[in-house]
């Protein structure tokens, strides 16, 4: 529990303050393009699978492809994304646009200087131990975006 001065105290509230410190400065970020995180999600999902389906988008975001379409809808009225029939293909594949490209680049170059600003008060040594602990403790974990 926190302390009286609402300040973490135990090892994994420490944690999720820095968590929130990351997700923060990434929030930051992307609403300083007029993003939703939702938008930059999938604008980072395409660039990374171009010409992916709607359905693929939704397995990925652990949404709807109802709540998709709208997101792609909004994307596609600003010129972020495009959808198009490729040859002999049935479903619409979705592409990211090079404005989309260039709106979301960058991106991981702010959260590695988010971490690393989060990381300063440590050594390289302290920094080496900090993640053979954490390489430990998630050593049975399931990894993020895995049933």
């Amino acid at each position: 529990m926190d302390t009286p001065g609402n300040t973490p105290s135990g090892p994994l509230e420490k944690l999720k303050l820095i968590n929130w410190a990351q997700m923060q400065a990434g929030q930051e970020w992307i609403r300083s393009r007029g993003l939703s995180t939702q938008q930059a999600f999938v604008l980072d999902y395409l660039a990374g699978h171009p010409a992916a389906i709607q359905r693929d988008i939704a397995e990925a975001t652990r949404t709807s492809a109802a709540n998709i379409s709208g997101i792609l809808r909004g994307l596609e009225a600003r010129g972020l994304v495009e959808r198009r029939y490729e040859a002999d293909d049935r479903s619409k594949r979705v592409f990211t646009t090079d404005a989309g490209l260039e709106l979301i680049d960058g991106h991981e170059e702010a959260m590695l200087a988010v971490d690393e600003s989060i990381l300063t008060p440590l050594t390289p040594e302290e920094r080496v131990t900090l993640q053979a602990l954490l390489d430990k403790i998630t050593a049975d974990l399931r990894p993020l975006g895995k049933p």
